[in-house]
């Protein structure tokens, strides 16, 4: 894997090479293009076998942000099955799969785009998206004002 990064950062740098205007030494102006192939290679090999697919139990994996209380207990309960309901009802599935991945799951946004042979601009738009129908469901259901 070491090997593969480093014949990509040198064919990115060769591509790139009529960019160069001198303002830093070249070894700093290449080393941005090293350390980018290497951490893109190492986390989309990190990620490549993980699950990206919802299976339906997704806002059991949240984190609770509620206290001891038994109030606020039962605010967080409603309020995460209504975020289940938004996640079910309100998304497309393109939006539920980005959504659940990124804010559930934790998988970085490369490894994620890789997975689904897109780009980061794609995954960031459906993300916007996907957030801003689930505010919209909640509001429009009373949960957020």
């Amino acid at each position: 894997m070491a090997h593969q990064a480093a014949a990509d950062a040198l064919m990115r740098i060769t591509r790139k090479i009529g960019e160069f205007r001198g303002d830093a030494q070249f070894k700093t102006w290449a080393f941005k293009f090293v350390i980018l192939e290497v951490s893109t290679k190492v986390g989309r090999h990190f990620w490549r076998d993980h699950r990206v697919f919802p299976d339906g139990g997704e806002t059991d994996r949240a984190p609770a942000a509620a206290g001891d209380e038994p109030l606020r207990q039962v605010e967080a309960n409603e309020l995460r099955a209504a975020l289940g309901d938004a996640i079910e009802n309100a998304l497309t599935e393109r939006q539920r799969t980005v959504f659940v991945a990124l804010a559930i799951d934790n998988i970085p946004m490369d490894a994620l785009a890789a997975k689904l042979d897109t780009n980061r601009n794609a995954i960031y738009k459906a993300m916007f998206d996907a957030r801003r129908n689930i505010r919209a469901h909640l509001v429009a259901h009373e949960f957020l004002s």
